[in-house]
């Protein structure tokens, strides 16, 4: 009985996206600038209807009408994503032109060089601590490592790290 239901589902649902899914295309053609945006944003509309095929209304006209409901929330949220996107990008691309150097690039580039001559693990440790701003007991969590292991490998990091960087001064 079920195997019959889910098959009267998909042919009801694969007959809606047969009948509706050019003007439903056309739909979003009209109202974004890029034709891979309105395909796409058809493509969300196709699995909110497919999730959805318990709430299609029986009537043919009525079942139409609540495809393009959800066409046109699908395109409202895509507009909300979009316009979030571009806040975030224009406050990132602030703070990256506000940032001032903190140290000169010759520097920058002489501790670079001093990391990437330790082990990968050990690499990780100091640029999760000192770059991304983590505890010791946080990077042994993320590593999954014992943190006992973790704070010795980073007091030997940090001490050839030191030494390599009096030696590259002389």
């Amino acid at each position: 009985m079920a195997a019959e239901h889910v098959s009267t589902n998909d042919e009801r649902v694969g007959q809606l996206v047969k009948d509706h899914a050019g003007s439903i295309l056309d739909y979003f053609i009209r109202r974004v600038p890029d034709r891979e945006d309105a395909a796409d944003l058809l493509g969300e509309t196709l699995v909110v209807v497919w999730r959805k095929v318990r709430s299609i209304p029986a009537d043919p006209g009525e079942a139409r009408m609540w495809m393009f409901g959800v066409a046109r929330r699908v395109l409202s949220q895509g507009w909300r994503s979009s316009a979030r996107r571009r806040a975030l990008t224009d406050k990132l691309a602030r703070h990256l032109s506000e940032r001032v150097p903190t140290a000169d690039q010759d520097h920058v580039a002489d501790v670079r060089a001093a990391i990437a001559k330790l082990q990968a693990v050990d690499q990780e440790i100091i640029r999760l601590v000192y770059w991304d701003g983590f505890t010791l007991t946080e990077v042994a969590q993320l590593l999954g490592m014992n943190a006992a292991t973790i704070r010795s490998r980073h007091a030997r990091a940090k001490a050839l790290l030191h030494t390599m960087m009096l030696t590259a001064r002389v």
